[in-house]
């Protein structure tokens, strides 16, 4: 038998909350990451328990970077990000309106993302990073992959916007 079209919209939730969920625990992953180098860096400052590394400041902006990216898709997933509440009054069509508009914007940003990192990441595929001589391609990645979080989560969120303005009940 095949799935209906109605099964469909929750097959895509399910994997866009399964999704999130990873992104959370990364995102907790990134920020327990960066205690480790950004500790070093200051017991090695006022202490001669450890020497000082100079990789640490290297390691510790990479994973910063990391941890930007993920907490942006998670506030887009969340429409925390971009969104803003201004006109709490318009009804429950008129914020869908306003919030089709802020995706289609975010949508322009996110494709530029996408595009955008791609060349970044390209441009980086065979470079090392001074210090940690870590590939730079994995810190560049953050941004098409970030790109393509965010439309992913649009998806979810046009579907819901375009229902609530169809009148439709959630």
């Amino acid at each position: 038998m095949s799935e209906s079209p109605s099964a469909t919209p929750g097959v895509w939730r399910r994997f866009t909350a399964g999704f999130s969920a990873l992104l959370n625990w990364l995102l907790i992953l990134t920020v327990m990451v960066l205690i480790i180098p950004v500790s070093m860096q200051i017991f090695s400052r006022y202490t001669a328990l450890i020497p000082p590394y100079i990789w640490t400041e290297e390691l510790a902006r990479f994973v910063f970077i990391w941890m930007i990216m993920l907490g942006s898709m998670i506030g887009v997933r969340e429409s925390s990000h971009f969104n803003i509440d201004i006109w709490p009054r318009l009804g429950r069509r008129g914020n869908a309106a306003l919030n089709l508009l802020t995706n289609v914007f975010t949508l322009i940003f996110a494709l530029v993302f996408v595009w955008s990192g791609y060349e970044f990441t390209a441009f980086a595929i065979y470079r090392i990073s001074e210090l940690a001589e870590l590939p730079l391609w994995i810190i560049h990645m953050a941004w098409p992959m970030t790109g393509i979080a965010w439309i992913v989560f649009l998806g979810e969120q046009f579907v819901d916007n375009l229902r609530a303005l169809r009148g439709d009940r959630a």
